[in-house]
């Protein structure tokens, strides 16, 4: 997440402070647009959301065709509004008027107070909307006014159109035109909450907060699942999961979670009493989608999320990840499905849950020593058979708990 301490105005050494946050986005512009005004309003409310949820004030949210602007002089705006979902980048701005003239003072003012002596720099100029001057007249007109604003401050000026020291943007719109000197990178995505929810399987190791967190970035708002496979797990397992859950909350601010907790112990004993030992595991995870699949027809959502990265552990072969839901027509994703391990880590660390996910909890006890790894599709269901599955899930749900964590 971004922790802009710092006006991208003051950063460079500028006196003058930005007031105003330009937010960009990207797949939005696509749709027709009675989505797109929908999918806008969203994203507004959830930037509205991020902002308050940080304590960064700010006067007035407004949309233009292609643009939200924030009014603000609080430096860590551009940096809450990046981590907005849907928010492919933001800048902080000053304003100035939509003119040669205005956009030609404010530059020189900005370029007087960044540009060192020896330094080389840049006009990046653009323009939207109905004007009697094109884009490079304007980047022209600056250039000029902070070339002649440095040789009058005794500074000797470079201008460097393909690597300069400094860059000043300038975007020309209609009504108003903005000054920046510096673009932060958003998630990107789709606003949460666009996509309606799905339910996600959390266990609190590395990939399924990393699987829900690339579901939201989709727009999918979630609601997480944790099976608890005690006495086979530690209760340090329970706290990491419920702290990875706590730190995606972050991310969906004005979007509260609601967490089950469902007691999974009594089926793993059933398993490992009545089954061949050898597929515990696929037993196991069977259980949960039938589980997780109850939850999400209670919750009115569309899907189940996973974890599963092919081949990644035993578990995870293609013949094990067929026989997991062989029979069970249940819509279930896995977003991580052909991700490395090293990508996993850097979106787990880039979203603040690799720390919480690496934190020792012991493992699952009920895993058996030679787990099966190419399973037979259909002997599972005859494995299944030995058991009373409806019961077990019906017993397991009652007794699970509901949490606002």
């Amino acid at each position: 997440m971004h922790d802009d301490s710092t006006n991208s105005m003051d950063n460079q050494g500028s006196e003058r402070q930005a007031n105003v946050v330009i937010v960009r986005y990207g797949e939005l512009a696509l749709k027709s647009p009675g989505v797109r005004n929908w999918y806008e309003k969203i994203l507004m409310k959830n930037i509205a959301a991020m902002l308050d949820s940080r304590g960064v004030p700010y006067s007035l949210m407004r949309r233009e065709w292609g643009r939200i602007f924030i009014e603000t002089t609080d430096p860590r705006a551009a940096g809450a509004a990046a981590d907005v979902f849907g928010v492919v980048s933001t800048s902080s701005a000053l304003i100035t008027e939509p003119d040669l003239k205005s956009a030609a003072g404010t530059c020189a003012l900005i370029g007087t107070d960044i540009i060192r002596e020896g330094e080389s720099f840049a006009i990046r100029a653009r323009r939207s909307g109905n004007h009697p001057f094109s884009s490079a007249d304007v980047g022209r007109n600056c250039g000029d006014a902070v070339w002649n604003a440095l040789e009058k401050a005794g500074k000797h000026p470079r201008v460097d159109l393909s690597s300069p020291d400094k860059e000043i943007f300038v975007e020309m719109r209609q009504n108003l035109a903005y000054v920046y000197l510096e673009t932060v990178k958003g998630v990107g995505g789709l606003p949460l909450g666009t996509q309606g929810n799905m339910v996600v399987l959390m266990s609190g190791g590395l990939d399924s907060p990393v699987a829900a967190w690339l579901m939201m970035k989709r727009g999918v708002m979630i609601t997480p699942i944790y099976c608890n496979n005690s006495p086979y797990a530690e209760n340090a397992a329970k706290e990491r999961a419920f702290d990875c859950i706590r730190q995606l909350q972050a991310w969906a601010p004005g979007h509260q979670f609601t967490t089950y907790e469902i007691p999974h112990g009594p089926n793993l004993r059933s398993f490992i009493e009545i089954c061949d030992r050898k597929n515990t595991c696929l037993l196991c995870k069977r259980m949960m989608y039938r589980e997780a699949y109850e939850i999400m027809k209670k919750e009115g959502a569309s899907g189940i999320i996973t974890g599963s990265s092919l081949g990644q552990v035993a578990s995870q072969t293609a013949a094990n990840m067929h026989a997991e839901i062989y029979q069970l027509a249940i819509p279930i994703y896995h977003p991580l499905i052909a991700f490395d391990k090293t990508e996993i880590v850097d979106i787990a660390r880039r979203i603040g849950t690799y720390d919480i996910s690496t934190r020792s909890a012991g493992g699952c006890t009920a895993v058996p020593e030679r787990p099966e790894v190419k399973a037979n599709y259909d002997l599972i269901v005859l494995e299944e058979k030995k058991l009373d599955v409806e019961t077990m899930v019906s017993e397991a749900l009652k007794t699970a708990k509901v949490l606002k964590l």
